[in-house]
């Protein structure tokens, strides 16, 4: 499928901002399924400084400052890209159980598990503590294939969880969110990945868009309308594999990755540092349109 994303960030200041830094990761990644066709960045009003790089986990990252004093500031991403079919895995029972994947993480020092180690650490938004294990060890049980027990912790989340826009904000902690069972797409991500890497595994956070409106026949996928987050999981046979907690599915075609890494610190869409303008109003609109096969 191809599509066309437009992310609009806009803030408006109540005094005016002298001076801000930002950075944007809204630029959608190449990555084996998925094509990036074109991409376009427009900044209001025009930075005076600009670059462009690729960060740590491979992510296109535009830097800039805007030296002149603005009450609006806004940043739109426009990209095509074109997603592939991916294989469907349809017996989770087959594979190696999750306690050799661990003891493969943290003994064989080829190349790729090495990269994948760093995903099994703490994170700045992800401390893997007693209670994430606790809640884990329902799907984590002796000799299970680990595709099996991340398919399982997924339903779980899914089922477990009220997906609630007002509960939580960027600050939340997982306790918070453990305890009252309620959070967005980026808390379940955390949620999965605290579960995974209590037990010793490696499991990145990725950001993303998914398809505003659906073809016919097909219901919207929560997390619609902004900037999406799901889970990625590797497993030594078959490389890193996503999960979307938010909507109990392996995601598809219908899917846009922008960035990976530790957690939501790694892939912000935009962030930075202003002087002036403390007091601000902030809209985020996403719109992902469908352009056809």
């Amino acid at each position: 499928m191809r599509y066309r994303v437009t992310h609009t960030t806009t803030y408006r200041y109540q005094q005016p901002v002298g001076l801000s830094y930002n950075e944007v990761r809204m630029q959608p990644r190449p990555c084996p399924n998925q094509q990036l066709l074109s991409s376009q960045l427009k900044i209001t009003p025009l930075p005076c400084d600009y670059r462009t790089r690729t960060d740590f986990f491979g992510n296109q990252v535009a830097w800039f400052s805007i030296r002149e004093p603005h009450r609006e500031f806004v940043v739109t991403a426009s990209s095509e890209v074109q997603i592939f079919p991916q294989p469907v895995q349809l017996d989770f029972s087959h594979g190696m159980s999750w306690e050799l994947v661990k003891e493969a993480l943290w003994n064989d020092r080829s190349e790729p598990l090495l990269e994948a180690r760093q995903f099994a650490l703490d994170s700045p938004f992800i401390t893997a503590d007693a209670e994430l294990a606790a809640y884990a060890q329902a799907s984590f049980t002796p000799g299970k294939a680990l595709i099996e027990a991340i398919h399982d912790l997924m339903q779980r989340i899914h089922r477990d969880f009220t997906f609630d826009p007002e509960f939580t904000n960027l600050a939340t902690p997982l306790t918070t969110v453990l305890e009252h069972r309620r959070g967005v797409c980026q808390d379940f991500a955390h949620l999965a990945i605290g579960c995974i890497r209590s037990q010793g595994l490696a499991a990145r956070y990725v950001s993303g868009y998914i398809e505003t409106l659906p073809p016919p026949g097909k219901k919207k996928l929560v997390g619609a309308d902004a900037s999406h987050a799901w889970f990625s999981v590797y497993l030594p046979e078959l490389g890193w594999m996503d999960f979307d907690p938010t909507n109990n599915q392996l995601p598809g075609d219908r899917h846009i990755i922008v960035a990976w890494g530790r957690d939501y610190s790694d892939v912000t869409p935009l962030k930075g540092v202003i002087f002036g303008g403390q007091n601000h109003e902030l809209k985020v609109a996403v719109e992902v349109e469908n352009l056809g096969a």
